[in-house]
Parts: structure tokens; C-alpha cells; sequence
């Protein structure tokens, strides 16, 4: 299927970490350390070892906050404000990635396993925040992170979105499989991080991108030509 069949589509769903903005911002890289921080202050542990923790049940649970929720009970608030008091100065402004959300019909969505006043701070930063109907956080997930196929079915219910009219574009590559299972076009951006390649060899997207303000700009450029 070549881009211009997605002129007609009614929804697009987007992540937010390393797709909205470049991968170059090491903008997670930041969160990493503090969620690190943030664990091995919890569990009594040197970083080392909660980095290992970290990283297992990233893995096994989706995101590393579900895991300390299942296995210790954490509480999720005070974790998500301190792994997000970040220095959002190192994404830079986008305004072809604004241009091309402008002219790129249907309604946007930012659907994130991170918080929303977060995802706001980033979106502003980035200069994008007014052309997103809403963000759909961990939170409103009940803290149960993609690629749970459940947290899908919650999000389309939520805004009556059709999957089957729908694009959802993500970095992490597993995230894309239950919106392809459930009728969405998919786009992957792809990123030099080994963890948002998992499940390679069973997800394949319909689209492959290594920058998503391009792609986008090309996809607006075929909609009004």
C-alpha cells in the first residue's frame, strides 16, 4: 500500500517518546536514569542492580512502573513525577512536523505510556501540542501499559475511533502488533534501540520510517497534490 491510500483515514494514533520527537534528543535517556534512580532508592538497592531489575520488567510487564506495581507494590504517582522532572530543552522545536500535522486530514490522538502533563510539556516544546484532540496517558490506561491488546480496545472506545480507519505510528515495534490485529494501518519508526526492535520477526508494519517529520511532510505533499 503507497502512502497516498491514507488520505481517507479518519484517525491517527501517535506515541509520544522517540517518535514524536528524534531519538538524537536522548530525551529518554534522562527518564531512564531517573527511573533507575527512582527504583534503587525504593528497593534499597545499588543502581546496578535495579537497573537490572528495571530493564526485566520493562520486558516482562510492558513498562518498568508495572512491574514494581505488581511485584512491590508501588505507588505510581510520586514515580511519574519524579522520572519525568526532566530538561525538555534538548528536543528541538519541529515546525515541518507542524506544518505536516496542519495539513494532515483526521483527528490526531497521542497515546503514551508515559503521564499527561508530561506528554503536554513535550508536545508544547516540540510546537505541535494544539493539533492533538487528546492524550490518552498510563493513567487513563489504569497504569497497564501497550501492548496489552486490552488498553486498545479502551482507547478506540474511549473516542469511538474506528481501527479500521485508523494509523497508528510508534517506535516500539511489539506496540504496533494489537492495532494491526485490530484493523489499523501501522507505522514503525525506527530507531537505533535494540529493545524497540523486539518481536521483529512476527510485527510487520505497513510503513518503515526513520524520520517521522518527513515521512509525514511526503504523505501531506502526495494529500494536496
Amino acid at each position: 500500500m503507497l502512502p497516498y491510500k491514507l488520505r481517507n483515514f479518519e484517525s491517527w494514533v501517535f506515541d509520544l517518546d522517540n517518535t514524536l520527537y528524534p531519538v538524537t534528543a536522548k530525551l529518554f535517556d534522562q527518564i531512564d536514569k531517573r527511573m533507575c534512580s527512582y527504583i534503587a532508592n525504593f528497593l534499597q538497592l545499588s543502581r546496578g542492580e535495579a537497573y537490572k531489575i528495571q530493564k526485566h520488567y520493562f520486558q516482562e510487564h510492558g513498562t518498568s512502573l508495572k512491574g514494581m506495581m505488581v511485584n512491590h507494590k508501588l505507588d505510581p504517582i510520586p514515580y511519574l513525577e519524579y522520572v519525568h522532572e526532566i530538561d525538555l530543552s534538548v528536543i528541538p522545536q519541529d515546525k515541518s512536523m507542524e506544518e505536516a500535522l496542519d495539513r494532515l486530514p483526521g483527528k490526531k490522538f497521542v497515546f503514551t505510556n508515559a503521564a499527561t502533563d508530561y506528554a503536554e510539556r513535550v508536545l508544547k516544546r516540540i510546537g505541535i501540542a494544539h493539533h492533538f484532540e487528546d492524550i490518552f496517558d498510563i493513567a487513563a490506561a489504569n497504569f497497564t501499559p501497550k501492548p496489552d491488546p486490552m488498553v486498545y480496545k479502551h482507547f478506540v472506545k474511549r473516542y469511538n475511533i474506528d481501527p479500521k480507519n485508523s494509523v497508528m505510528v510508534e517506535d516500539i515495534l511489539r506496540n504496533l502488533q494489537p492495532a494491526a490485529d485490530m484493523g489499523m494501518k501501522t507505522v514503525w519508526v525506527q530507531t537505533d534501540r535494540a529493545w524497540a526492535h523486539a518481536d521483529a520477526e512476527t510485527t510487520k508494519p505497513d510503513f518503515t520510517t526513520k524520520n517521522l517529520t518527513k515521512w509525514l511532510a511526503g504523505v501531506t505533499n502526495i494529500l494536496e497534490g
